[in-house]
């Protein structure tokens, strides 16, 4: 195998662009700026006219519906995966495929997620089994 020279192109955290060495050492580049022959009227053009992908109107926003944020209730109660789902009896596997995004929770998942939300306490208590 003969020597080959590998470099990569990175922006850093304060949007420079650099070109980073074999050696690990970075060399500054150029910035390209915007694509060249776009301007905003094409730009918004093109956006309209992709049928997979229109841009969000007020009517179209309405449609949507609200997805629970499985993840950010699950950090905010400072619950792991694990935890969490032993806490309010929900299959871990389901909560997995919640957080990836392989699988959206039904009506009334969301409105026990809701519940769960709103009064984590309430949902605890009410799951104790009597002594």
């Amino acid at each position: 195998m003969k020597d080959e020279t590998i470099s990569v192109r990175r922006r850093k955290t304060d949007r420079e662009l650099v070109r980073v060495l074999p050696d690990g050492r970075e060399k500054a580049l150029p910035d390209p700026g915007p694509l060249p022959g776009r301007s905003d009227v094409a730009i918004a053009a093109a956006a309209v006219s992709d049928p997979d992908n229109k841009p969000r109107t007020p009517e179209r926003e309405k449609k949507l519906r609200r997805i629970p944020q499985v993840t950010v209730m699950r950090k905010a109660l400072g619950l792991t995966q694990e935890e969490f789902p032993a806490q309010f009896h929900i299959p871990l596997g389901t909560l997995r495929d919640w957080e990836q995004g392989k699988s959206e929770p039904d009506t009334c998942a969301r409105a026990y997620l809701k519940v769960i939300a709103r009064n984590p306490k309430a949902v605890t208590d009410a799951l104790q089994t009597a002594p």
